[in-house]
């Protein structure tokens, strides 16, 4: 099941695993796209982070330090009280208590069980709508196993950006990405909840993130290639839920603002989640569909 670790904005997800670098050194997927004399290099991120993963190979670093601008997702550094406002519209009831009520007795307990397990009050999370208190799990689970969310990519890249004093702009917002979780049912929120516990107790979702992990270390363009169709092929909610709306959905949006942006700069760095670079709809496909010139690097 391709579930909400791979887009689950700045809250996600950060392994430490065992060193797997390249003999080259390079991570992710990195492209140029040109129009013109105008260059912008659209690198793919995990919002995942180790220490070992820093510096980034030198390529990317030197086209950031060249670049007027950075665009982001999101930027980690901005207000956030943004981050709490979007929580606050798009995560949590106005009661606390309802998705532990409407959950099923069994699921109910295993629920109970994982809060236990990661020490979780349930005062805490009972506000919580599913899709929420499912990220939050998915959180816990990953931290559980030495991921540690202070070091993702794309907050490294914004540190970096932020401390040269140069621009740093947004492709999306905290409460657009919210709000595609929130459009979802309560019927379909449960649903998205449950399959959360069965893959964290299975530990399924921890293989995924290896699995993730491993491809952008590496940048193994196969194995990103290979993710990009188990994402496809997922008939589970969730990853339908994913593939449609937080990949699929998102992508004609990412690549027009990145399409505006290299009209707009002479140099300037892009850097997205890395799923959306890869597969049939990915954001270099859209680019070229758009007259651009686009080269895979790595």
């Amino acid at each position: 099941m391709r579930r909400q670790f791979i887009v689950l904005w700045s809250c996600l997800l950060c392994l430490v695993l065992q060193p797997l670098w390249a003999a080259n050194g390079k991570q992710g997927a990195l492209f140029k796209v040109t129009q013109g004399e105008h260059t912008l290099y659209l690198f793919g991120t995990i919002h995942v982070g180790a220490p070992d993963f820093y510096p980034l190979e030198p390529l990317l670093t030197g086209a950031l330090e060249q670049a007027s601008v950075l665009a982001l997702e999101i930027d980690p550094q901005a207000d956030p009280r943004r981050m709490a406002s979007a929580v606050q519209k798009h995560g949590l009831y106005a009661k606390s208590g309802r998705a532990f009520a409407e959950l099923s007795p069994g699921y109910r307990s295993r629920l109970e069980r994982l809060l236990s397990q990661y020490q979780i009050e349930e005062s805490s999370v009972a506000r919580m709508k599913p899709w929420l208190l499912a990220s939050l799990l998915t959180v816990h689970e990953f931290a559980a196993q030495g991921y540690n969310t202070s070091l993702a990519v794309d907050a490294w890249l914004a540190r970096q950006a932020h401390a040269r004093g140069q621009r740093v702009i947004e492709l999306e917002s905290v409460d657009s990405q919210m709000a595609l979780f929130d459009q979802m049912s309560k019927a379909e929120q449960l649903r998205f909840l449950e399959e959360s516990i069965a893959g964290i107790e299975d530990h399924e979702q921890a293989a995924q993130a290896r699995e993730i992990a491993a491809a952008w270390r590496q940048a193994d363009v196969a194995a990103l290639d290979a993710l990009a169709l188990k994402a496809q092929q997922d008939a589970t909610f969730s990853g339908r839920f994913v593939q449609t709306v937080l990949l699929d959905g998102r992508n004609p949006l990412l690549a027009a603002t990145i399409a505006g942006l290299l009209a707009q700069e002479a140099r300037s760095v892009a850097a997205i989640g890395v799923l959306h670079l890869v597969g049939v709809n990915s954001v270099p496909e859209l680019l070229r569909k758009r007259g651009l010139a686009v080269e895979r690097i790595y």
